[in-house]
């Protein structure tokens, strides 16, 4: 078992990474105490893997608590959310009850941020099952649900107690999920670590073929890189913007296309093109090095062209961002590989961008049924 430690002080936690660990009594009874547990996970993951975790604490005499959410970014809503604090009511949920967080990135950040409301604030743990939640959005405490008008635009920063990443649920994702969870292990190379990204160059056929001995490191690496910025600037007002490269983007699309029609990290995929793109329009990158970004990511069969919005669009959609400053987007940009840094672009900037690279898939088009993206 590898584990990496988030340093945060009193709010400090460890993530454990390793193979066949969800069902091991010993890891729950050091980590759960609680008398009452709530697992919170969704109708997709619940039949693969809530029974191993449920068996494990009801073993230890725990009260298990679950709670099974339908599945989807499109379900990342207020109605949800209600399903969670609705069932810890009815269950009589007091402030000593552990939530657990068993799925992806949506049911981390609901379950997260029912944990930080109810009561005015429980414990939870994350137990991320897509590569996606294992390597970005389980670490680092954000939590909350999408808006209509914006991803993300609701939530609150609250740390889980422990972050428990099984590779072995994996085998169970699909193509095209596993590939979204790909897109933001680039992310970590291209904008936090020249490194990195230059091995993950090497070592990709062994990633995209699912080798669990390069997987496992793969994880560790960006959970490494995760934990090293989120530590230094916990709650964004800094460094931790680096994070999200192509994620000005990657948002716009998300919300445009309506939540679900592309998958998040598809979506940053494609906002990774476009960054990389405007960085060597600004002078700050070499053409060479946004290409090597772009052929990481047409391998690993992610799109790397946007929904063709026009200008207005990309515009108002990328206001509501919460990188934007009085109205105007913000966006992580590359001095060099591994080397991100947040600035304001203007508008004809933005429109040299669009025009250049153009709108190759239809508004009503998902990734899914275009060429040379996830299957």
């Amino acid at each position: 078992m590898t584990v990496v430690d988030v340093d945060l002080g009193s709010r400090s936690y460890p993530i454990f990474i390793g193979s066949d660990l969800l069902g091991r009594a010993d890891w729950w009874e050091r980590h759960a105490p609680n008398a009452t547990v709530a697992v919170v996970t969704n109708d997709t993951v619940a039949p693969l893997y809530a029974e191993r975790v449920i068996v494990a604490l009801q073993a230890l005499g725990r009260r298990v608590v679950p709670i099974v959410l339908p599945d989807g970014e499109e379900h990342k809503t207020w109605q949800t959310l209600n399903l969670v604090y609705d069932a810890l009511l009815r269950e009589h949920c007091d402030r000593q009850t552990l939530i657990v967080a068993l799925g992806g990135g949506v049911v981390g950040d609901i379950a997260g941020f029912a944990a930080a409301t109810y009561q005015r604030g429980i414990p939870f743990i994350q137990v991320p099952t897509t590569l996606l939640a294992q390597v970005d959005s389980s670490v680092g405490g954000k939590t909350g649900i999408n808006h209509p008008s914006g991803k993300n635009m609701i939530g609150a920063f609250h740390q889980p107690q422990a972050v428990l990443i099984d590779v072995e649920t994996l085998a169970s994702l699909p193509d095209r999920e596993y590939a979204a969870g790909l897109a933001e292990v680039i992310k970590h190379g291209a904008a936090c670590s020249a490194e990195y990204f230059v091995w993950l160059e090497s070592e990709l056929p062994a990633l995209l073929a699912r080798e669990r001995t390069v997987l496992t490191e793969a994880i560790a690496g960006s959970c490494r890189i995760k934990a090293q910025v989120v530590s230094a600037d916990e709650r964004e007002a800094g460094r931790r913007f680096v994070l999200n490269f192509g994620h000005t983007f990657g948002h716009a699309i998300e919300t445009g296309m309506g939540y679900g029609a592309w998958l998040h990290g598809e979506a940053v995929a494609a906002g990774m093109v476009l960054a990389a793109e405007l960085s060597v329009a600004l002078g700050t990158l070499e053409q060479g090095d946004a290409k090597r970004i772009r052929r990481m990511i047409e391998s690993c069969r992610l799109p790397v062209a946007p929904p063709d919005f026009d200008l207005d669009t990309w515009q108002e959609l990328m206001e509501r961002d919460k990188k934007a400053s009085q109205g105007a987007p913000r966006f992580v940009l590359l001095r060099g590989l591994g080397e991100g840094y947040l600035s304001p672009v203007p508008r004809e900037r933005l429109a040299a961008l669009f025009a250049a690279v153009g709108g190759a898939q239809r508004r009503d088009q998902s990734p899914r049924v275009s060429s040379g993206t996830a299957g």
